[in-house]
């Protein structure tokens, strides 16, 4: 399947009455690395002042920590060790060496060595698709609310729909349990956020070492609010401002792993990873891709690195108890195809087609072993006509909203939109599988509030247990002319639309 338009980023921010999808793809097998040297020394010479510097993952083996061969030699290549993962063997290198990727690689005791990206430091910049839509003053005064719900709760269609709203009637979700947004930042001074703001677990983690700044989780006001909008989404305070969240009740922290520009770096990725687990966070939520590559394929050298960085990143949090849940993004790709036509990667500098076969060039961290991969439904409970799909791929479907006008809401909310918190005490619309997660995670964080000694493999089966099972929709034309717009497979308990089925909040805290 090949995307019909190219667009900068997957976390989509939906303008007025449009749910559109964010874009990311791959590209032809290029490498950031030119030829290979004749040897380090030689490669350690060919840097000048000209040179551009890149970003490296470089995994050995794990738990031993960096030997001083594997040390000299990143030297000698003309690295410098930004900061080593030991517990899983990944150390983030810079380089201004064109070849010090295929020069590592050579290095006995280097497992597998790649550059995290093809623009130079920092990366140039992107635009969003789309902006949210903001609630204005007016709108947010005309918002009539039962007793008991928060002032914008009727506008979310999406509470009702995996029965949160029930379930809050049992449990609002325990503070023992912390979610970490693993995102563009999360502005904790929100006044929906603020009283469930973990800043123990909260993190900058861009340049792939901790920043523990006070404060520097947070976007600034040029960065996206994707993260702000994520958080309140899953734990929005009730406490009689803005909206309510899945799990209100629970901790948030957030963990920003996105440069300005917007991008999301292998380096930021395992530091984001390594941190939760390191911090005892219950649940990660992963409402992006890595960049720059939307597919990362294992016969890359550069892109087979990534894919192993964070994979190991992901697997470690898991063994710590953490359950990881992530978008499955936006595009309308059959992730099950035998393969996919996508032109916009690389994202960070310039773009080219190539065919991938999703089985062996993976979506991280969508598609990484026990990660929960979440696809999207709208207003009217079908797959939103933005979300990938696939069998055996995705997991479990929650609201991520869709096009008002093909899946509309019953009153009194009146976007097909997901509403949350904006940065800056506001509150707005947005939709994509990226708003999906977050449901996920929620539901994960009540059943870990419910269920506290439970480990990560047994939070994930109850989730997938608890979930409705909702069959196929077939046929699948959402926008009414006549074409089949997605093919769905498989049965109504699992299918490649909605996995095990749709997200169940009050299964979660009663069973």
């Amino acid at each position: 399947m090949t995307a019909s338009t190219t667009r900068s980023r997957r976390v989509i921010a939906i303008p007025l009455g449009m749910a559109m999808a964010t874009a990311l793809a791959f590209l032809p097998n290029v490498s950031a690395s030119a030829a290979p040297p004749a040897d380090a020394a030689d490669a350690a010479a060919r840097i000048s002042a000209e040179a551009t510097p890149l970003s490296y993952v470089v995994n050995v083996r794990s738990g031993h920590g960096v030997s001083s061969q594997v040390k000299k030699a990143i030297t000698r290549a003309g690295g410098t060790i930004v900061t080593s993962y030991d517990r899983i063997g990944v150390i983030v290198v810079h380089s201004s060496n064109a070849d010090f990727a295929k020069t590592i690689r050579k290095v006995r005791g280097v497992e597998s060595a790649g550059s995290t990206r093809t623009a130079p430091l920092p990366a140039q910049s992107t635009t969003d698709v789309g902006t949210p839509k903001v609630l204005t003053a007016e709108q947010v005064a005309d918002v009539e609310a039962a007793a008991g719900q928060d002032p914008l709760e009727p506008l979310q269609w999406d509470l009702p729909a995996i029965k949160a709203d029930k379930a809050h009637e049992k449990t609002l979700g325990s503070k023992k349990v912390t979610v970490a947004v693993i995102d563009t930042g999360v502005d904790d001074t929100h006044p929906d956020i603020a009283p469930n703001f973990d800043r123990e677990a909260s993190v900058n983690c861009v340049t792939g070492k901790p920043d523990t700044t006070d404060g520097a989780w947070r976007p600034s006001a040029a960065e996206s609010p994707h993260g702000t909008h994520v958080a309140g989404e899953i734990a929005a305070a009730k406490n009689g401002v803005g909206v309510t969240g899945v799990a209100p009740g629970v901790k948030v922290s957030g963990i920003k792993v996105s440069t300005t520009a917007g991008f999301f770096y292998t380096e930021a990725v395992v530091c984001g990873f390594m941190w939760a687990a390191e911090h005892d966070v219950d649940v990660t939520n992963n409402s992006y891709y890595t960049d720059p590559w939307y597919f990362n394929c294992k016969n890359d050298p550069d892109q087979k690195a990534l894919v192993e960085a964070i994979t190991r990143a992901s697997r470690y949090a898991e063994k710590k108890g953490t359950v990881n849940v992530a978008a499955a993004g936006n595009e309308n790709y059959d992730l099950a195809a035998d393969s996919i036509t996508d032109p916009t990667s690389p994202n960070d500098t310039t773009p080219g087609e190539r065919v991938i076969d999703p089985s062996e060039c993976l979506d991280i961290p969508t598609q990484l072993p026990g990660v929960v991969t979440v696809s999207s439904t709208g207003a009217k409970g079908i797959k939103s006509s933005f979300s990938n799909h696939g069998l055996g791929v995705i997991d479990i479907a929650a609201p991520g909203g869709d096009s008002t006008r093909y899946q509309t809401p019953a009153p009194p909310a009146t976007s097909g939109l997901i509403l949350g918190p904006l940065p800056g005490g506001s509150w707005g619309y947005m939709a994509g599988t990226s708003m999906a997660s977050p449901h996920v995670a929620g539901v994960a964080a009540l059943i870990k509030s419910t269920h506290p000694h439970a480990s990560a493999a047994l939070v994930k089966a109850l989730l997938y247990a608890e979930a409705d099972a909702t069959p196929c929709t077939d046929p699948y034309d959402i926008d009414g002319d006549g074409k089949i717009d997605a093919v769905c497979e498989g049965s109504k308990n699992r299918n490649s639309f909605y996995g095990w089925g749709t997200a169940d909040a009050l299964d979660a805290v009663t069973k």
